[in-house]
C-alpha cells in the first residue's frame, strides 16, 4: 500500500471540457509529480446511469484510492450497451477524477480539492457532439435531465474549492495550476510548483520623464476592470513631502495579474478564468502571499514597492484582531496582484516601469513607454476632468443624508463619556456616515451607468484638486470604487523591518485669511485636549509595535507635530520600532489593525463600545489602503477621508463617506459635532455637495 494520494476532482456539467482539462493539468503536474487520471465516463452504466455510475465511482474507485490502494472497477461497454472488462486505477502522489459527478456529495469527504469547469450552454453542447459525434445527440437532453436534477439537490459548484471558466483557448489549465497553489490542503504537495511561483524575475526600467499621472493612468488603465493607483498627491516640503515622494499605478493585467476579495473568513482569488476559495483568517492567508521577501529592488530603484498586492483592508477584519464579527456591504478586504506596473518618483522626476518577466512583458513595457512619453509631453492637453463638473448634465450635485443627526450623534456622545466615566476606555473614536444616491439618467440600460451618472473617475479627480494628500488613492474593483484623499499613515514595514506608525488626532479648518489661519494652527498646537487624544494613541500603538518588535527598538520621533493640509491642520506623531527577524509580516500588521486613531484606547474593549453605538458596519473606512510588495515591505494609509462609491445596478450610483473624531471625558458635543464636518468639507465640497441638515 502506497501513502495516501491527494485527489483532485473535476467536475461540470458535459460539455464543459473536463476531459481535456484534466489531462493538461496532469501533463503539467507530472513535470514534478507522478499522477493518476480516472474518467468517470468509464464507469457510467449506460445514458440513465448518471447517479448508478456515482455510486460505482465512489465504491469502487475513489475509496481505495484514499486508502492508497489499488483501485479495480468494471467498465462499460459502450458498444455492447453492457458491463466490460474490470480494470486497474493505481494510486500515485496525485489523482485527477473528472467526470460529471466527480465531486457528489458522497465522494467529497474523501477528496482533497474540487474543481467545478463551466462553459456556456452553446458551446458545451458543440464540445460534448463534436466529440463523441453522433452517438451521444440522441442522448443530450436525457442526460441533461439527470444533471439537472442531480445539481438540484447537490449545487456542486456552491461547494468547488475553484471555479473556471473553460472557453477552450488553452488558459484553463494553467490558471487551474495557478489556483492549486493556494489551496492549504495541497501545500505540502504543490512545493516544486510554490517554489517555481517564487522564482520569479524583475525587469525594471527607468524614464527620464515627470508624466502627469491622472492622464498617464487613463491611458494605461482607463479600461481596466481592476486597477490601482496609489497616488502622492501632495506636493509640500517637510515629512508630509517625504511621505508623498511615490505614487504607484497598476492593474491585474497580464499573466500574473490576480483579483483578491474577502468576505467574512472566505477568501476568493481570481486568476485568468479561474476562481479558488480558501476559508481562514485573512491575514494568514496574507502572510503566506506576501510574507516572505521574493523580489530585491533592481539597482538604482529607490522605492521599496517591488510589484506584489494592491488594495484595501477593511475595517471589519478586526473579527481576527479581537473585536466582534460585523457584516458589511463591501468586501472585507479587496486586492489585486499586479505583475507590472508604473512607479512615479516626484522627487527625482521620473519613471520607473516594472514588470515580472513572462511571455507579455515586452509588449506591456513597449505600450507603457509610450503612454509614460505621451502623457509628458510638453504640449499634452491639460489633466482630464480639469472641468469642476462631477456630476455632468442637469442633474443637481449629490443630496447626502446622515446615518444619525445632530441630536443622535451628540446622545453617543454622551454615551461613549459614560463609557469612559465607568472606567471602559480611556478614549473612544466615535464615527457615522453620510451616504447619497444619484440615480442613472434617462439614457441608461441595464447594467450601465448613464451619462447623468455621477462617473467615479471625475469624482477622484476633484478631490484630489480640492484635497491633495500624501496617501491620496483610487482603487476601481469592477463596480466598487475607493477615492480617498487620506493623510495617515497606518503602518509602514520596510523590507529590511524598520516598522513606523504615524497617528493623527487633533483636527482644525483651515481659514483663508493667514491671520486667523495661523490662530487655528497655535490653537491646535497648544490644545491640551488634543494632546492628551494624540499621546493615548501613541501610547497605544506602542503597545501594539512592541509585539512583534525587537526589545528596546519601540522609539517616539515626533510627538504632536502640526502638518498643514488644503483643507485642514493635523496634529500628527510617529512611532518608530523594528520588527524581529523570521516573525510574520502580516500577523505584525494584524497586531496593529485597526488603526488605533480610529478605535481609542484600550482597542479591544474600545471597539466593542463602538459597535454597540455605532449599529452600523464602516466597510472600507477606518480599514488600511497600501501596498505588499514582493520586497516583504509594506506601506499603507488609514482609509479616512474616503468616499466609497458602489453601482446601484440600475445604472446609477450610491455614494458613502465615513466621519468621526475621538471622544474624551471632556470633549464638548458641539464642538465634536463641528469636527466631522470639517473633516467632510474637503470630500463634499468637491462634489458640489453639503453636509446634511439636521
Amino acid at each position: 500500500m502506497t501513502p495516501a494520494p491527494v485527489i483532485i476532482a473535476i467536475d461540470g456539467r458535459s460539455g464543459a471540457g473536463k476531459t481535456t482539462l484534466a489531462i493538461e493539468l496532469a501533463a503539467r503536474l507530472r513535470e514534478h509529480h507522478k499522477v493518476s487520471l480516472f474518467h468517470l465516463e468509464d464507469i457510467y452504466p449506460g445514458w440513465n446511469g448518471l447517479a448508478a455510475g456515482v455510486e460505482r465511482y465512489v465504491s469502487t474507485v475513489l475509496a481505495p484510492l484514499h486508502r492508497g490502494e489499488a483501485a479495480e472497477w468494471v467498465s462499460w461497454d459502450w458498444e455492447k450497451h453492457y458491463d466490460g472488462a474490470t480494470r486497474t486505477t493505481l494510486p500515485a502522489e496525485i489523482v485527477i477524477v473528472e467526470g460529471v459527478g466527480a465531486a457528489a456529495a458522497a465522494a467529497r469527504p474523501l477528496l482533497d480539492a474540487v474543481v467545478w469547469a463551466e462553459s456556456s450552454d452553446d458551446d458545451r453542447r458543440i464540445r460534448a457532439l463534436a466529440r463523441d459525434g453522433s452517438t451521444y445527440e440522441p442522448f443530450w437532453d436525457q442526460w441533461a435531465a439527470q444533471e439537472d436534477e442531480w445539481l438540484a439537490s447537490d449545487p456542486v459548484q456552491d461547494t468547488a474549492d475553484i471555479r473556471v471558466l473553460n472557453r477552450a483557448d488553452g488558459t484553463a489549465p494553467d490558471d487551474v495550476l495557478q489556483a492549486l497553489q493556494y489551496l492549504p490542503a495541497l501545500a505540502a504537495v504543490m512545493l516544486p510548483e510554490l517554489s517555481a511561483r517564487r522564482g520569479l524575475q524583475l525587469h525594471a526600467e527607468r524614464l527620464d520623464c515627470d508624466p502627469d499621472p491622472a492622464r498617464l493612468f487613463d491611458a494605461l488603465y482607463g479600461r481596466s476592470p481592476h486597477a490601482v493607483w496609489l497616488d502622492s498627491s501632495l506636493r509640500t516640503e517637510g515629512t508630509a513631502g517625504e511621505r508623498s515622494r511615490f505614487s504607484i499605478l497598476a492593474d491585474d493585467g497580464g499573466r500574473f495579474g490576480q483579483d483578491v476579495r474577502h468576505r467574512s473568513g472566505v477568501t476568493r482569488l481570481t486568476t485568468g478564468t479561474a476562481t479558488v476559495s480558501t476559508a481562514g483568517p485573512f491575514f494568514r492567508w496574507l502572510d503566506g502571499v506576501w510574507g516572505r521577501r521574493a523580489l530585491r529592488p533592481p539597482e538604482g530603484y529607490p522605492c521599496e514597492f517591488t510589484l506584489g498586492w494592491l488594495g484595501y483592508l477593511g475595517y471589519e477584519l478586526k473579527r481576527e484582531t479581537g473585536g466582534s464579527d460585523v457584516a458589511s456591504g463591501t468586501p472585507d478586504a479587496a486586492l489585486i496582484f499586479a505583475g507590472r506596473a508604473v512607479v512615479l518618483d516626484h522627487r527625482e522626476g521620473s519613471t520607473w516601469l516594472l514588470a515580472l518577466e513572462s511571455p507579455d512583458a515586452a509588449d506591456w513595457l513597449a505600450r507603457a513607454r509610450s503612454a509614460v512619453t505621451a502623457a509628458a509631453a510638453p504640449a499634452a492637453p491639460p489633466e482630464l476632468g480639469a472641468s469642476t463638473a462631477v456630476v455632468p448634465g442637469t442633474q443637481p450635485a449629490p443630496a447626502f443624508t446622515g446615518r444619525d443627526t445632530q441630536a443622535a450623534y451628540k446622545r453617543k456622545i454622551a454615551d461613549a463619556q459614560h463609557e469612559i466615566s465607568e472606567g471602559n476606555s480611556y478614549e473612544v473614536c466615535l464615527t457615522t456616515a453620510v451616504s447619497a444616491a444619484v440615480p442613472a439618467g434617462p439614457d441608461a440600460t441595464a447594467g450601465q451607468v448613464g451619462t447623468d451618472a455621477l462617473d467615479p473617475w471625475r469624482a477622484y479627480l476633484a478631490l484630489r484638486r480640492k484635497n491633495p494628500a500624501p496617501f491620496a488613492s483610487y482603487l476601481r474593483f469592477g463596480e466598487l470604487t475607493v477615492a480617498s484623499t487620506s493623510p495617515e499613515r497606518f503602518l509602514r514595514i520596510a523590507a529590511d523591518g524598520g516598522m513606523r506608525a504615524e497617528p493623527i488626532k487633533g483636527t482644525r479648518p483651515r481659514a483663508a485669511e493667514p491671520a486667523r489661519d495661523d490662530e487655528l494652527r497655535r490653537d491646535l498646537e497648544s490644545s491640551p485636549k488634543d494632546r492628551a487624544e494624540n499621546i493615548m494613541i501613541v501610547d497605544l500603538l506602542r503597545n501594539d509595535l512592541s509585539h512583534f518588535a525587537v526589545a528596546g527598538s519601540v522609539t517616539v520621533s515626533r510627538l504632536c507635530a502640526i502638518e498643514s493640509y488644503a483643507t485642514v491642520h493635523q496634529m500628527v506623531s510617529t512611532i518608530d520600532a523594528r520588527l524581529k527577524p523570521g516573525l510574520p509580516r502580516a500577523e505584525a500588521v494584524a497586531a496593529c489593525f485597526p488603526a488605533g486613531s480610529m478605535t481609542g484606547a484600550p482597542k479591544i474593549s474600545t471597539m466593542a463600545i463602538l459597535d454597540r453605538l455605532e449599529g452600523a458596519p464602516r466597510g472600507v473606512y477606518s480599514g488600511a489602503i497600501g501596498y505588499f510588495s514582493l520586497s516583504g515591505a509594506m506601506d499603507t494609509a488609514v482609509a479616512i477621508r474616503t468616499l466609497v462609491i458602489r453601482a446601484d445596478g440600475a445604472g446609477g450610483t450610491e455614494l458613502s463617506l465615513g466621519v468621526g473624531g475621538a471622544i474624551t471625558a471632556d470633549s464638548s458635543p458641539q464642538e465634536e459635532y463641528d469636527e466631522i464636518r470639517t473633516k467632510a468639507y474637503g470630500i463634499l465640497s468637491a462634489l458640489g455637495a453639503e453636509f446634511p441638515e439636521s
